[in-house]
């Protein structure tokens, strides 16, 4: 039976989807996807409770998310044809502007350093949509993320369960709430290719040794005691300003 040229036009746009995300699926998950998977050592001993490694690394990544996702969240704003893609990129936005606020505002208090920019990789992420137009670029936006969303849900699940520091299992909650909240207005659009999505979670890549947690220290080595203040305000009820 001959194939026809529309049919074949959507094979060829859904194995060029497959190929991107396949090769963009690391980078994705420098967002929150490797969390340290040691939950037990611990890193400082703080007023909220101890820090582990795996603490740490959560709200490193979660500021890191943000980095990119909150772009492509105002690009699908401007970009998007339809109505249910601008919902969804002002969902984006939103969303990490709280996780953005109080990352930065329990950062200062765990003594960790955030970064600032987005990596290489990450900026990719947001490249390979921009370079998209019309329902190709609804369609590429929505499956990036609605894959990296769904990837994201087992990081947090597993440091929500396991940490015992107050900020960042406050943290933990809130980013449960994004995550499950975007994933939801993703799927509004009826643009997710759901076939896609699983395969794409259940065969995540390996982390590159160079971005793997240096090993513990040397026994003997002092632990971090920090004394934060008591007045800590986590509120995020309101939106932040730009992630940045």
């Amino acid at each position: 039976m001959p194939i026809s040229r529309n049919t074949l036009g959507t094979a060829i746009v859904c194995g060029a989807m497959v190929l991107t995300l396949a090769a963009l699926a690391y980078p994705a998950m420098l967002g929150v996807e490797h969390t340290a998977t040691d939950t037990s050592r611990i890193i400082a001993n703080t007023r909220y409770g101890p820090l582990t490694e795996a603490d740490r690394d959560f709200v490193v990544k979660v500021r890191a998310a943000g980095l990119w996702e909150y772009p492509l969240g105002e690009l699908t704003m401007r970009r998007g044809t339809t109505k249910e893609m601008k919902e969804a990129g002002e969902h984006l936005i939103v969303g990490h502007a709280g996780l953005d606020k109080m990352c930065r505002q329990i950062a200062p208090e765990l003594g960790i350093t955030l970064p600032n920019q987005a990596s290489p990789q990450q900026q990719q992420f947001v490249a390979t949509v921009a370079s998209k137009s019309g329902t190709e670029f609804d369609s590429t936006a929505v499956n990036i993320m609605r894959v990296t969303h769904g990837q994201i849900f087992p990081a947090i699940a597993k440091i929500r369960a396991s940490t015992q520091n107050t900020l960042v299992r406050r943290l933990a909650d809130l980013a449960n709430d994004t995550v499950l909240d975007h994933i939801t207005v993703l799927e509004k659009t009826g643009l997710v290719n759901h076939d896609q999505v699983n395969f794409q979670q259940t065969t995540p890549p390996k982390l590159p040794q160079d971005q793997l947690t240096p090993p513990p220290p040397q026994p003997g080595a002092p632990v971090l005691a920090l004394t934060p203040r008591p007045d800590l305000d986590v509120n995020t009820t309101s939106p932040a300003p730009a992630v940045g």
